[in-house]
């Protein structure tokens, strides 16, 4: 058995102090630290030093990170997008793919499923969310539209195993026809993303089976009074919404009021970060398209953003800085709030007994200092 001693423990609903959390490959239990008369006998002790304790960080929109790509289409991608992450405090991620050629896109899957049955060095991969190239033209962002097809569902059937998030244009499915395939599926959340629709046709797709939202705000039809758009579909059903927030995608004087709206119980928070992230500015690539890099944000030539350089626990920082939500709630925003969407949350999300022992420990300022991965260290600050 193992323990963490002298940290401020961040449970779904509250931050315990002066309690011991026990733990091996899962948490074992939560006591008080007056109930332990020695911890001679225990494997490991982590002293947290007053530091946070936290569920480990989960990522469900991430294209690369550390100079990798998904699309890269390597095994050493996404063990490079993993060992960077980790340094984050994310202990598991959605390596996610985009609009390519079909020959791209099956080549990133069968990495991803071979990623899934391997060890990787740090941040687990528990399956794909497909962004693109089921996607609306008019919106498609820094993806290529050469590449733009309508829903194909023989293209995505082998791979239902992995798929977690599918990102769609709504509209761009004749008569339902791809939602309909999903109906009874609970393994896979519908996305709408790059998407034209209007706010009859997003309630429409919601009624029939989407429960999701991509990058909200983001490449989607605004929210206009006489005209709700997207936005205003996901405003009236409180579906489950990514956020990034990096105070470019999203004005952060708007973040408190989207998260009130939404329920801080239905937001996601994501980086949708690609190869650039964790690393300098400079020219780097997305999809075959060059794009710019300084030390805020990622664009295409043209000033298209380009996805994004954020770190999730940059995210939560930048939540926090600007709301008046508990530490515990903006925590649950990366981590309980995507396994619960993804189906995991029995498993990771949060800090409770039985849960795999997925764990960061991040201090004031939400930096990652150690950040543990099956009750095991993957990562931490060396001191001198």
């Amino acid at each position: 058995m193992k323990a963490i001693v002298n940290g401020k423990i961040i449970l779904k609903d509250c931050i315990k102090e002066d309690c011991v959390l026990l733990y091996g490959e899962k948490i074992m239990d939560i006591v008080p630290k007056k109930e332990i008369d020695s911890f001679e006998e225990f494997e490991e002790v982590i002293d947290a030093q007053g530091n946070y304790v936290a569920p480990g960080l989960i990522d469900v929109h991430i294209h690369g990170s550390g100079g990798s790509d998904v699309m890269d289409g390597t095994f050493e991608a996404l063990n490079n997008i993993s060992k960077a992450i980790v340094k984050n405090g994310v202990t598991s991620f959605l390596p996610t793919t985009m609009t390519m050629s079909k020959e791209h896109v099956v080549k990133a899957f069968e990495k991803i499923k071979e990623a899934m049955n391997k060890k990787l060095d740090g941040a687990k991969i528990q399956g794909a969310h497909m962004e693109g190239p089921f996607i609306n033209p008019k919106f498609k962002g820094a993806q290529n539209e050469k590449y733009i097809m309508s829903p194909d569902y023989e293209l995505i059937e082998p791979y239902l195993d992995i798929l977690k998030i599918i990102t769609m244009a709504p509209e761009m499915d004749e008569d339902n026809e791809f939602i309909n395939k999903f109906k009874g599926n609970k393994n896979i959340r519908l996305s709408m993303g790059h998407t034209n629709a209007s706010f009859e046709e997003a309630m429409n797709a919601i009624d029939n089976g989407v429960t999701y939202a991509t990058h909200t705000f983001n490449a989607m039809t605004g929210l206009h009074h006489r005209e709700p758009g997207v936005v205003g579909a996901v405003f009236s059903r409180n579906i489950n919404c990514e956020l990034i927030a990096d105070t470019i995608h999203v004005h952060p004087g708007f973040f408190q009021a989207f998260i009130d709206i939404n329920k801080k119980d239905k937001v996601i928070l994501i980086t949708d970060s690609m190869r650039a992230g964790c690393l300098k500015s400079g020219e780097y690539d997305l999809g075959g398209q060059k794009v710019l890099v300084d030390d805020s944000s990622a664009r295409l030539e043209d000033g298209t953003l380009a996805g994004s350089i954020l770190k999730l626990n940059e995210a939560v920082r930048n939540v926090r800085n600007n709301t008046n939500f508990e530490l515990f709630d903006l925590v649950n925003m990366a981590s309980l709030n995507q396994a619960k969407a993804i189906g995991l949350d029995d498993k990771i999300g949060s800090i409770e007994k039985g849960k795999i022992a997925d764990l960061v420990i991040f201090d004031e300022d939400i930096n990652a200092i150690k950040t543990i991965i099956d009750g095991k260290i993957v990562y931490e600050v060396k001191t001198k």
